[in-house]
């Protein structure tokens, strides 16, 4: 069950080996949910504070727990230090991550779901399952290294009360890809839609085999434009295997899965 699946998954449904069931309307009393890419942070935290003093709460996520001399990326330990102090010191700033025992993490979203903490620095570990219907703003660092899927699912982390909320996708590469990807959650809630715009800009990874992103190995259909013409494959080659198990009356077609790798294909057409 996922709000938005990965490019991967998305291409396995349309190949066939999966079956969807789609729920397409949000659950009662959830909130439009504004959002908007930024390329700088200080509008947003003047933003938060509004939004604060106004009684609501926010998150702030960043990609990393602790600093890399490989990325140069603000991380949710260090970000947490100096929003703390320097940026909101009339508030009261959580921290959470992965890298925190159960208790200690138990007792972050304990405090922020009973707004004894107005802001909460975070990583992804918030993606799903907290729900805090007070929290009207986050605020998504590097939003340009996370996928829209995973975007999509962090967003949903607000618009659950009864006030209007807002997701800030802070953009520091300012790349043209970065940009159109951004602004596909710009323009659209729809987590269907928003997989689709993942499949068609970052790939859909490979059917047979882990990559979850990235060119097809199909070099005569593409997944999303000959979507009819894929499910006339997937038919005829249920049919052939049904006939002929084995696949005796092709052996090229049986060199051809050996190469790459699928050797149980009966199972995987059944």
């Amino acid at each position: 069950m996922t709000a938005t699946p990965i490019p991967r998954t998305l291409a396995l449904t349309l190949h066939g080996d999966l079956d969807v069931s789609q729920i397409d309307e949000l659950p009662p009393g959830r909130q439009k949910i504004h959002t908007k890419a930024i390329n700088k942070g200080a509008p947003a935290y003047d933003f938060i504070h509004h939004q604060v003093f106004q009684g609501r709460q926010a998150y702030i996520i960043l990609p990393l727990v602790e600093e890399s001399e490989k990325l140069d990326l603000r991380a949710a330990v260090a970000e947490y230090e100096r929003l703390s102090t320097k940026i909101f010191p009339e508030f009261t700033v959580g921290l959470l991550h992965g890298r925190m025992t159960s208790a200690e993490k138990d007792e972050a979203l304990k405090s922020f779901r009973d707004n004894k903490t107005q802001i909460l620095v975070s990583t992804t570990v918030v993606e799903v399952g907290v729900d805090v219907p007070n929290a009207t703003v986050i605020l998504i660092d590097h939003a340009d290294r996370f996928g829209l899927a995973q975007l999509h699912q962090l967003r949903g982390r607000v618009g659950r009360g009864l006030h209007p909320s807002y997701c800030l996708l802070l953009d520091t590469s300012k790349t043209a890809e970065a940009k159109a990807r951004l602004e596909v959650l710009e323009k659209s809630t729809d987590g269907f839609f928003i997989s689709e715009m993942d499949l068609r800009l970052r790939g859909p990874g490979v059917v047979m085999g882990y990559r979850q992103s990235g060119i097809s190995e199909f070099a005569l259909a593409n997944i999303l434009d000959d979507e009819d013409l894929l499910n006339l494959a997937r038919e005829m080659a249920v049919g052939i295997v049904k006939s002929d198990p084995n696949l005796e009356a092709y052996p090229l077609m049986v060199a051809e899965l050996k190469r790459l790798g699928l050797t149980s294909w009966n199972c995987a057409l059944n």
